[in-house]
């Protein structure tokens, strides 16, 4: 049978009848658009990077390639460094968008293109690093001005933060000094997961986001410590210390108190096994708190985490436990990022993931910016292997300018996703 039509009618033509039916507009976009991947779909994604994001033309640009290479689902970086790439009235818009109009707003072009070509959304956030150490954001609205109290502060500085006021001239500035130092372990400043009032704004953003925008998922990405040599701000410090006054009798108590005057670790370095787990703890509950919010605003949205693909090492170094989000349930998919170059280092990584998710479904994430087109559908298949539900491709921005310039994704999509639903 041939099929011919336009946007008003449509015409069967066959050896034995015609048909035409006339059609709004609208019912004919229903009928031809192509369907949102299904639940039961190898997950073909692609991290964004919010650069991509700054111009409808590199958006338009981003949806077509990704659609011409059978990417099913884009991970559009919406909060990157504590700001905007989406009308928010909760944080500064994106210093990106300045030369913008006010109308325009990214998330929804994304998901209005990425919708005619039926390629899922998901929103990606950066959600504790809040800045970059140098060039610090200097809206009046963003965090970093609003919250000095809620950033974490490391251990070698943690002198300093007893005796000095967070909103206090010079504190950010010290904690970004300090970060430029140490860029190497550092990426930046972050927000604290221990202050409640800090947790309650990350849900407040996950809510805002899953309720005005209709998403297939909310990505959460640098949910974690920076290194176990954070965070020793006196907000982290002081919760610590009433969590374990309640186990403490007085006398105890106050001879601990005097000497905490002259050292703020005092009591984390005397009960080292209960801070470890107190932090990871206020992470696990920062994880749960979005992603009630998320779901509470849109039911069936996808909650997904990127993570260090070592489960020993992510609680151990980043007081990200992981494999108890995966048990409690608190996420869909688990994304480790597996950037190994090398294969069977990669296996390695794939495998641990797997063997510590439970029967939460894996997507991979896979360095394809170190890779190339070959390597990386190699690795693509490796992880099919392990019985990943996906893979993610990190990242649209490296790959696309990068090695293999715009027949990367091509080449691919021709080895990897050929033939596959």
């Amino acid at each position: 049978m041939v099929r011919l039509y336009n946007e008003a009618s449509l015409t069967f033509h066959t050896s034995s009848f015609r048909v035409t039916l006339l059609l709004l507009p609208a019912l004919a976009a229903v009928l031809f658009a192509t369907a949102v991947p299904r639940a039961s779909d190898e997950v073909r994604g692609m991290w964004v990077l919010r650069t991509t994001l700054a111009s409808p033309a590199s958006i338009d640009q981003l949806v077509s390639s990704a659609s011409e290479a059978g990417i099913n689902a884009l991970f559009v970086q919406v909060r990157g460094r504590g700001d905007a790439y989406y009308a928010s009235t909760l944080e500064p818009r994106a210093p990106l968008l300045a030369k913008q109009p006010a109308s325009f707003d990214p998330l929804a072009s994304v998901i209005r293109a990425a919708r005619g070509r039926g390629i899922a959304v998901h929103a990606w956030v950066n959600v504790g690093l809040v800045s970059d150490a140098t060039g610090l954001p200097t809206a009046p609205s963003h965090l970093i001005r609003r919250h000095p109290e809620w950033l974490m502060v490391p251990r070698e500085l943690s002198a300093y933060a007893a005796r000095t006021r967070p909103r206090g001239a010079g504190y950010v500035a010290a904690l970004a000094q300090w970060t430029r130092a140490n860029i190497a372990a550092v990426e930046g400043l972050y927000v604290s997961p221990v202050p409640r009032d800090a947790r309650v704004h990350a849900m407040a953003l996950a809510r805002d986001l899953a309720r005005r925008y209709e998403l297939d998922g909310l990505h959460l990405d640098y949910v974690r410590y920076p290194n176990d040599a954070f965070d020793y701000s006196g907000a982290a410090l002081a919760e610590f210390r009433a969590d374990v006054a309640r186990d403490l009798d007085a006398a105890e108590l106050a001879s601990l108190d005097a000497r905490a005057k002259t050292a703020p670790t005092l009591f984390a370095d005397r009960y080292p096994q209960r801070w470890d787990a107190f932090r990871r703890a206020r992470v696990t509950a920062l994880v749960a708190g979005m992603a009630d919010a998320a779901r509470q605003a849109r039911p069936g949205i996808a909650i997904s985490a990127a993570v260090l693909p070592d489960p020993a090492a992510a609680v151990r170094l980043k007081l990200q436990d992981w494999p108890d989000w995966a048990e409690r349930g608190l996420v869909d998919a688990l994304c480790p990022m597996a950037y190994a170059e090398d294969r069977p280092a990669f296996s390695a990584q794939v495998d641990a993931v797997h063997g510590a998710a439970g029967a939460v479904p894996v997507w991979t994430g896979i360095g394809a910016y170190r890779l190339t087109a070959a390597e990386t559908a190699s690795r693509i298949h490796e992880a099919r292997r392990a019985g990943s539900a996906g893979v993610l491709l990190f990242s649209y921005d490296s790959v696309s300018s990068g090695r293999g310039g715009s027949r990367y994704l091509t080449d691919v999509a021709r080895a990897a996703f050929a033939g596959r639903p």
